[in-house]
């Protein structure tokens, strides 16, 4: 296990190799202050066949990304399944903007199974 550090968004980062537990299990439902939050899934087609320097580059992407958004609060990167998942605070858009800047450092990202209110259209 890595030791945890903070980034500036308050987001605690940390790697570790945990046992399947479910997402339902793990997964926050509301902020600090009660609100629902929102959260949406990208599949990674083929991360699990990468090489590992490919993959450790790739989750360094990842977490350049979303820590740059205070809206994000929770994320599994589930390497056997292919599939990143992202809890965030309501905001407008949000779900858009992340997915899209995913998929252009990463292009074989899709954004997966998103309702279009959560577009923020």
């Amino acid at each position: 296990m890595l030791p945890e550090k903070k980034n500036s968004t308050n987001l605690k980062c940390s790697l570790e190799l945990l046992p399947n537990e479910p997402l339902h299990e793990r997964v926050p439902t509301h902020d600090g202050e009660g609100n629902a939050l929102g959260d949406f899934m990208m599949l990674f087609p083929g991360l699990r066949d990468q090489a590992e320097s490919i993959l450790r580059c790739k989750v360094d992407i990842l977490a350049e990304i979303l820590s740059q958004y205070k809206e994000v609060v929770f994320v599994d990167l589930n390497v056997p399944l292919n599939l990143l998942w992202v809890s965030i605070k309501h905001k407008p858009g949000l779900v858009l903007e992340l997915s899209t800047y995913v998929k252009s450092r990463i292009p074989e990202a899709k954004l997966v199974g998103v309702p279009p209110e959560a577009m923020g259209k």
